[in-house]
């Protein structure tokens, strides 16, 4: 009887994480489709204002996942917490985070932007030394060194084919970086949704203020234009939700070689909505951008299992 229940308790766990990389999938699918739109608005619309567009409304899942945690209900729905401070910095880091990888879209191609933005993972690699004092081995900084070129690769510095433009995915994959760093920082008896929260907050007065500041925050233009605007954010808030979704079932390292299924979905996306077909200038950079997320990956997983048995 143990083994046929030991047997189940695997195929749950093994169908929970098929289900939590489905879900994962769905979520890239969904910040693709919301990039697509706000690459559309951006001649009407400056990214300081899509970016306060899309915080309001991703202040709606926050919610929503906060409500259905149910340690905050069983510590008494505390709102307030210790690490405020840590929940701002973050916020203000979105804030920039979002208004660089905004302004890429509306001057990139929209499949560039989005490969060069998925160098989040090694600069999580990078920034967790000094921020959470982690020894980084050979084998990751190799990992991250095959990325860099990867990028550099993309960019081509010093061509004619380099522009200034192309820092802006860059700085704000540093920026992402530096918020998935920090989050390790919480601690573990806040809610992630209830600091989350937080972090929207900051982030969505941080946009309207930034739109405010260079005097581009212009009425809605038309209706057509509000109904991509809710459609912008529904489609972010509703990935933020899957996200949080996936990564309760399963743990992150199952998920992460799947984050780069967003690359060729974007190359998609960009070719149908857009007719780019920008392969000369991705070709072979993304593959060393995506070959370096991987070595990352594999190396956590085979730390987290341990040296391997004796024989």
């Amino acid at each position: 009887m143990g083994r046929i229940t030991n047997g189940h308790f695997m195929q749950d766990r093994s169908n929970n994480t098929m289900l939590a990389i489905l879900i994962s999938i769905g979520a890239l699918i969904l910040f693709d489709l919301m990039g697509l739109i706000i690459k559309y608005l951006s001649p009407v619309y400056s990214a300081a204002e899509l970016s306060a567009y899309r915080n309001l409304f991703g202040l709606i899942p926050s919610t929503i996942a906060l409500w259905m945690s149910a340690g905050w209900h069983k510590a008494g729905r505390r709102l307030s917490i210790r690490q405020w401070r840590l929940a701002v910095g973050r916020g203000v880091a979105v804030t920039f985070a979002q208004l660089m990888f905004y302004m890429s879209l509306g001057l990139m191609a929209f499949a560039t932007a989005t490969t060069i933005s998925y160098s989040i993972a090694l600069f999580t690699t990078a920034l967790a030394v000094p921020i959470l004092g982690e020894r980084v081995g050979l084998a990751r900084w190799s990992a991250v060194a095959v990325g860099f070129v990867g990028v550099i690769l993309i960019m081509q510095p010093g061509s004619e084919a380099f522009a200034w433009h192309m820092l802006l995915p860059l700085g704000a994959a540093v920026l992402y970086a530096y918020t998935g760093v920090t989050a390790r920082l919480i601690d573990p008896d806040v809610p992630t949704p209830l600091f989350n929260l937080y972090s929207s907050g900051v982030a969505a007065m941080g946009a309207i203020l930034l739109a405010v500041a260079i005097g581009q925050f212009t009425p809605i233009a038309s209706l057509h234009d509000l109904l991509f605007i809710v459609l912008m954010g529904t489609f972010g808030g509703c990935a933020v939700l899957c996200l949080v979704v996936a990564f309760r079932m399963t743990e992150p390292s199952n998920l992460a070689p799947f984050n780069y299924f967003g690359i060729p979905i974007a190359f998609v996306l960009g070719w149908l909505f857009f007719d780019e077909t920008p392969i000369d200038t991705l070709m072979p950079g993304a593959l060393l951008i995506v070959a370096g997320g991987l070595m990352i990956v594999h190396r956590e997983r085979r730390l987290r299992r341990g040296p391997a048995p004796a024989p």
